[in-house]
């Protein structure tokens, strides 16, 4: 029975009070699902899901995430729960959560009676390392430069060997920001020294180039990803097909706000492994999702996170 027959949609969203998860969850109930949360720690009390609907389980707890699974009985999955932050400082952790965590979600998915429709995985365009080639698409071969990257790399690579009893789909976002993202990430550490209006910014390398999406339209992106059959077994690039330097990002702000900050260069913020270029090609998201995805211009992003209360 295709999903839009039935009378509810239930799916589960691991990492559901996180940056990501709350945009997603606001997008997945405009579309008629039913959502559930899981998390390795209480559901924040703003969440605004019933409390039976959030469920508490740590990923590398695999007796209590099966019990988890068992109970959320999902007919549809968005993978959010991870390590993101690609500076943090316990590599060893990029393994555990995002490859052996993500193993421990997809037996307990396995396991179920009846095993969910759609399991969408993110991962991560960092997986593409640095390339000589401009704009990347999903044949690109990756070339992982740090823990992260690999860990998620690896993480698709294992996945894999569920093909055959899980309908997966997964997704490579590039960076993406909005209202709410930590302060860690370089676009919200901008903004929030242009909200400030503060003398002087310290970061690392400005001549990175990143393809900026919107989180509003990724979580837009992967709500849409749900219905698409096609969409399994598939590995999905979500990004703009733009993209931006940091010297261009601050030059955006200081329009936009008409305040102009000094920007020094702070070695330790520079990374040895530096990805220096990051641009995708969303043919492939669009001839899924269609061509009225709409990524909002960067420029209208950063109003956004520059104005937000």
């Amino acid at each position: 029975m295709a999903y839009a027959q039935q009378p509810s949609r239930r799916v589960l969203v691991t990492g559901l009070g996180g940056f990501t998860g709350r945009y997603v969850q606001t997008v997945l109930e405009q579309r008629g699902w039913e959502v559930w949360g899981l998390g390795a720690q209480p559901a924040p009390a703003d969440l605004g899901i019933a409390p039976q609907h959030y469920l508490q389980a740590d990923l590398m707890d695999s007796a209590a995430l099966a019990h988890a699974v068992a109970q959320a009985s999902p007919q549809a999955v968005i993978h959010l729960a991870a390590i993101a932050f690609v500076g943090h400082g316990d590599a060893d952790a990029f393994y555990r959560v995002n490859l052996l965590g993500t193993r421990h979600l997809l037996a307990a998915l396995a396991a179920l009676p009846h095993p969910p429709a759609r399991v969408l995985l993110a991962s991560s365009a960092n997986v593409y390392g640095n390339q000589t080639e401009g704009m990347l698409d999903e044949a690109t071969a990756p070339q992982p430069a740090n823990d992260y990257a690999v860990s998620k790399l690896a993480m698709e690579h294992m996945a894999r060997l569920w093909a055959h009893r899980l309908p997966i789909t997964i997704v490579r976002p590039f960076n993406y920001t909005g209202v709410g993202q930590s302060a860690d990430f370089l676009l919200p550490k901008i903004v929030a020294h242009f909200r400030r209006r503060a003398d002087r910014i310290e970061l690392g390398n400005l001549d990175v180039w990143r393809d900026f999406s919107d989180v509003r339209a990724v979580a837009d992106a992967y709500s849409r990803l749900l219905d698409v059959p096609a969409a399994v077994g598939a590995t999905v690039n979500v990004c703009s097909g733009h993209s931006h330097s940091l010297r261009e990002v601050i030059a955006m702000a200081e329009h936009i706000t008409g305040h102009t900050l000094q920007v020094q260069v702070n070695p330790a913020f520079v990374r040895t492994n530096e990805v220096k270029t990051l641009l995708g090609n969303p043919a492939r998201l669009h001839s899924l999702i269609g061509a009225d995805w709409a990524n909002p211009p960067l420029p209208d992003t950063l109003r956004w996170m520059l104005e937000a209360p």
